[in-house]
C-alpha cells in the first residue's frame, strides 16, 4: 500500500517513552552454550549484548512501562485510543491493549492490539493516523512491545544470539501543516507467500529461514524506503537520519548501502539491545536523543520488515519532544494480571 501525499490532519510526533528489563545477556553467555565464540556472534549479528525479561515480567508490563513513559514525555497524559503492536500478546484473548490502558488509568478508550510482528509499529502507527485523520481521535498513543525471548530457542543457533525484549511508545497527535514532528504518509506491505520464513507455531519456538528472510529484507527495506521518501516529497539525498528495524547489522549496513546512505546517517542500538522486534525504531530513536544524535527538524526515515512477511516505512521531520522518558516494567498488581 503506498499512498499519496495527503494535506488534511496532520499527525505530529508528540511523545516518546521507552521500558526496558532488568536482564543484560551477553555473547559469553550464549555463546558457550551455542559452541560459538563472541566474535563470531558479533560478524554475524552486530551485537554485543541484549537485554531480556526475567521471570514474571510480562508484555503487558514492558508496555505499561512504555505508555507511561510516552504519557509523560507528551506533557499530557489524556489520550483517545491505544493501540499496542506486539507478536507476544500475553493471552490470546483478551488482547493486551484493553489491560494496559486500564492499567494506565485510561479505561473507557478504544484500545485494541495490531499484529505485523516486526513491522509492527509502523502498522499501528497508520491506524493511529487514521483515527485523527478522520477526526475519530485527537491524541494516540501506539506502543510496541515483545518479549520474543520468550519464543527464541536457546539451542538455535539462528535465533539464540538476536533476540531481545522491550518496548517503546510515541505519542501522536493532531497537528499543523509544516510543524516539526509532522508524520509522513505511511508505505506498508505484506506477501503472506513466505510467511513460513520466519514463523513460530503454536506452542513451539521460533523458526527462522535466516539467508532468505536476510535477503527479503533488504529488498522490501529498500523499496519501502524510497517509496515512503517520495511520498513525503524527498530525495534519499534529503534524508538525515535512517532508522531501520534492528533485525541484523548486517542487514542494515546493505540496505544503506543500496540507498546510498551515508553510515554516518545511520542509526543504530543493536550493538547493546539485540533486535527488539517492533519497539525497536522508537528504542532507537531515543538512544539516538539520549548521544545527541537527533535535532529538531531533522528529516528521519523510518522502515521495518518482520514475519508475515511484512514491511513498511514512512517519513518525518524530528520534533522537539518535552524529552524522551524511560520507565521500569513494574509487575501489575492487578488481580487479573497476577
Amino acid at each position: 500500500m503506498t499512498p499519496g501525499r495527503h494535506e488534511a490532519s496532520p499527525v505530529v510526533l508528540a511523545g516518546l517513552g521507552t521500558a526496558l528489563p532488568e536482564l543484560t545477556v551477553f555473547n559469553q553467555d550464549i555463546g558457550e552454550r551455542l559452541g560459538v565464540s563472541r566474535d563470531w556472534i558479533v560478524q554475524r549479528t552486530g551485537i554485543r549484548s541484549r537485554i531480556r525479561c526475567g521471570p514474571g515480567t510480562t508484555t503487558a508490563d514492558l508496555a505499561v512501562g512504555a505508555g507511561a513513559a510516552a504519557l509523560e514525555s507528551s506533557g499530557e497524559r489524556s489520550v483517545d485510543a491505544v493501540v499496542v503492536a506486539t507478536a507476544t500478546p500475553d493471552h490470546l484473548m483478551p488482547a493486551t491493549a484493553p489491560v494496559v490502558a486500564a492499567r494506565l488509568g485510561l479505561a473507557g478508550v478504544a484500545a485494541f492490539d495490531v499484529a505485523a510482528a516486526c513491522t509492527g509499529l509502523l502498522y499501528a502507527l497508520q491506524v493511529a493516523q487514521g483515527f485523527i485523520c478522520t477526526g475519530a481521535a485527537r491524541r494516540v498513543l501506539v506502543i510496541a512491545a515483545d518479549r520474543l525471548s520468550h519464543v527464541t530457542d536457546p539451542d538455535d543457533p539462528a535465533t539464540a544470539p538476536l533476540f531481545g525484549d522491550g518496548a517503546a511508545a510515541f505519542v501522536v497527535r493532531r497537528g499543523q501543516a509544516g510543524e516539526p514532528g509532522v508524520l509522513g504518509p505511511v508505505v506498508l506491505g505484506s506477501d503472506g507467500r513466505h510467511a513460513d520464513a520466519l514463523v513460530v507455531p503454536h506452542g513451539q519456538f521460533m523458526q527462522m529461514r535466516g539467508r532468505e528472510v536476510f535477503q527479503h529484507a533488504v529488498t522490501r527495506l529498500v523499496e519501502a524506503s524510497t517509496q515512503a521518501a517520495a511520498a513525503a516529497g524527498w530525495s534519499l539525498k534529503d534524508v538525515e537520519r535512517f532508522v531501520p528495524h534492528q533485525a541484523n547489522a548486517r542487514i542494515t549496513a546493505a540496505v544503506a548501502q543500496r540507498l546510498g546512505v551515508d553510515r554516518h546517517r545511520v542509526l543504530e542500538s543493536i550493538e547493546h539491545l539485540g533486535n527488539t522486534s517492533g519497539a525497536s525504531i522508537a528504542l532507537t530513536l531515543a538512544h539516538a536523543v539520549a548521544h545527541g544524535r537527533l535535532r529538531a527538524g531533522q528529516r528521519v526515515l523510518l522502515a521495518a520488515f518482520g514475519a508475515g512477511l511484512t514491511w513498511g516505512a514512512t517519513a518525518l521531520s524530528w520534533s522537539p519532544l518535552h524529552g524522551v522518558a524511560k520507565r521500569p516494567c513494574a509487575p501489575a498488581l492487578m488481580e487479573e494480571t497476577r
